[in-house]
């Protein structure tokens, strides 16, 4: 009987996602594998879904599916406090919006379930560019209610009712189930979300498709799954605190994710030391090594890394003297 060696840093193959409000900048800022197309929106990095799913890009498992190792290692994978699961349970990704997305809204895990087959959708944005005059629309404005909003909907008057703000490389935004939402124009991003891709798009500013025709809306289940009690969002508010080799910041904690921003001056840790939960790292400026097993392995800008629960916490360097790390796992 054979044994299989320990799941060691975990390094995916990105899966490129072109939608009409796409761009280049996937390629020619995060340096992904583009083609020749001008309409590159999403690099899905981390995904275990059956709208994408990640293949493990080099060592002995590459090849890989992560729902594989979900299915037939998810105890070294993911860790006592997330196992057994059946999926891998958030997705990471980057998203350039070349052109304002829809206006659209998330469902929780119930409303997902009942009306998209899928899983609810808590997201979380970290702003990398954003262009002069970008905006971000994050929550309804305070009072909208669903008489109005769904009056707004019927006359195309939706864009009057979103809170919206200008944002700057760095922000944070979280954006709970049930929040209608739109990135801006000029805006690229980091994401983490639930594994999920449960959309009901709302208002499409008057565009049309590839096919000439207006994309879809879904009116009924937005109004059904919106929550006109969260009013505005806006930018996360941190405290960084000084760690270890570099500056710590908690920018969410929600019951499907933690996420933390950590700058790098000098050696750190990262992964739980306990072994209980996965860790996945986003390299959002500089580069940085992770020493695991005797081996280097590198999260430069745009780059992610998964590291499984198994190998508990991991040594890591910047390299040039400072690094921008974003770490998730989950509660």
């Amino acid at each position: 009987m054979t044994t299989s060696p320990p799941l060691g840093p975990l390094r995916f193959e990105p899966i490129l996602k072109r939608l009409i409000w796409g761009g280049r900048r996937l390629g020619s800022v995060l340096g992904k594998p583009i083609g020749p197309e001008s309409d590159y929106a999403e690099s899905w990095e981390i995904a275990d879904h059956r709208h994408g799913q990640s293949l493990v890009a080099d060592g002995p498992l590459a090849g890989t599916s992560l729902h594989e190792l979900v299915r037939s290692r998810g105890a070294e994978l993911l860790g006592p406090a997330t196992a057994p699961r059946s999926q891998f349970p958030l997705l990471v990704k980057f998203i350039d919006a070349h052109q304002v997305l829809s206006v659209q809204v998330h469902p929780d895990d119930e409303q997902g379930r009942r009306l998209a087959d899928d899983n609810g959708k808590n997201e979380s944005w970290v702003v990398i560019a954003a262009e002069p005059g970008s905006t971000i629309f994050a929550g309804l404005k305070d009072g909208v209610t669903r008489p109005r909003f769904a009056e707004a909907l019927e006359h195309g008057r939706v864009e009057e009712l979103l809170h919206a703000f200008e944002p700057k490389p760095g922000d944070c935004i979280h954006i709970p189930a049930g929040t209608v939402h739109a990135i801006g124009a000029g805006v690229m991003l980091a994401e983490v979300q639930q594994m999920s891709d449960a959309t009901f798009r709302v208002f499409d500013w008057g565009r049309v498709g590839p096919d000439g025709k207006p994309r879809p809306l879904h009116i009924a289940e937005a109004l059904e799954v919106t929550d006109f009690s969260q009013g505005p969002v806006g930018p996360v508010r941190t405290q960084p605190e000084p760690v270890e080799g570099g500056v710590l910041e908690h920018l969410v904690r929600c019951p499907y994710f933690w996420l933390s921003r950590l700058r790098l001056s000098g050696q750190a840790t990262v992964g739980d030391p306990d072994g209980a939960r996965f860790t996945a790292l986003i390299g959002l400026g500089g580069a940085a090594t992770v020493r695991s097993g005797g081996e280097s392995y590198r999260v430069g800008f745009g780059q992610t890394l998964l590291l499984p629960a198994s190998i508990g916490a991991c040594p890591i360097s910047p390299e040039g003297g400072a690094a921008m790390i974003l770490t998730c796992s989950v509660p």
